[in-house]
């Protein structure tokens, strides 16, 4: 497979079906990747196994090269806008000379809207999970929609390999976050919901030292925890009185050893691993 896609979503999801046994070789511009100049280290592990050179798709000789790389190619991978792709001479007729490559768009949006720019945190915030001035833990969607990109292209192959005619699909990060939305859309998470602080047995309480995540959501492990504990009924008063009287680590070691789902809540840490 080739790849052209830079960036994030394209990189983890090339670098998922690597492990799964794909051979790729990522194609970068003259300039190369934006984001090994973010975060150099991550870029080389999500990188290793790969075949990575650079290529002026821009010009005569780039996109002989790349026709040369596409014509033995089982699956194209890009995260480029239509429009550049067509710049790029990547298009949908020019692409119709490899009648057997299959190619995986991932896009902002899903068409229509597929030129509109976004990035991770626009496509959380129009899904109501950013809460400001806080920004989101992670790359949500950059990080669902790799995983979205990666069965996607899977079943475009599997399709291929039935004598099915589709050739090219899309995978929209926006709808990854929209589906990441999906529990708290439905009023699963919302404030004070089940799974939004309303149930005791599902929330995180500070410990003597650090925080635990108590997810005792199933009948009978809400009620293995009651009777622990001789508690007439699980209050999130009475547990955060409980889980205050010893550190993370303890109640971490204590539900290992009571088959109980808490854990102690890792420490966000900013040190760089380069």
């Amino acid at each position: 497979m080739v790849s052209i896609a830079l960036n994030l979503p394209g990189p983890a999801a090339c670098a998922r079906l690597r492990d799964l046994g794909a051979e790729v070789a990522k194609i970068e511009p003259p300039s190369g990747d934006p984001f090994e100049q973010f975060c150099p280290a991550w870029y080389r592990r999500l990188h290793e196994g790969m075949e990575v050179g650079r290529l002026d798709l821009k010009s005569d000789i780039g996109r002989k090269a790349m026709a040369r790389r596409l014509e033995g190619a089982d699956l194209l991978v890009t995260a480029q806008r239509a429009a550049a792709l067509d710049r790029l001479g990547l298009g949908p007729s020019a692409l119709a000379r490899f009648p057997d490559l299959c190619h995986l768009a991932i896009t902002g949006h899903a068409p229509p809207d597929d030129a509109i720019a976004g990035h991770d945190l626009t496509y959380l915030a129009q899904c109501g999970l950013v809460t400001p001035p806080s920004l989101p833990a992670t790359l949500f969607a950059d990080m669902a929609g790799a995983e979205r990109a990666v069965s996607t292209a899977l079943a475009l192959l599997l399709s291929r390999s039935r004598g099915g005619s589709e050739r090219r699909s899309v995978a929209a990060l926006a709808d990854a976050a929209e589906a990441l939305a999906a529990p708290r859309r439905e009023g699963l998470t919302a404030p004070g919901a089940l799974l939004g602080g309303g149930f005791a047995g599902y929330n995180l309480y500070a410990a003597k030292r650090g925080w635990v995540a108590l997810a005792a959501l199933e009948p009978h492990f809400a009620e293995r925890l009651r009777e622990h504990f001789a508690l007439p009924r699980l209050d999130s008063a009475a547990l955060a009185e409980l889980f205050s009287s010893h550190d993370a680590a303890y109640w971490h070691a204590w539900a290992r050893e009571h088959d109980m789902p808490l854990a102690a809540v890792a420490e966000s840490s900013t040190t760089s691993k380069d």
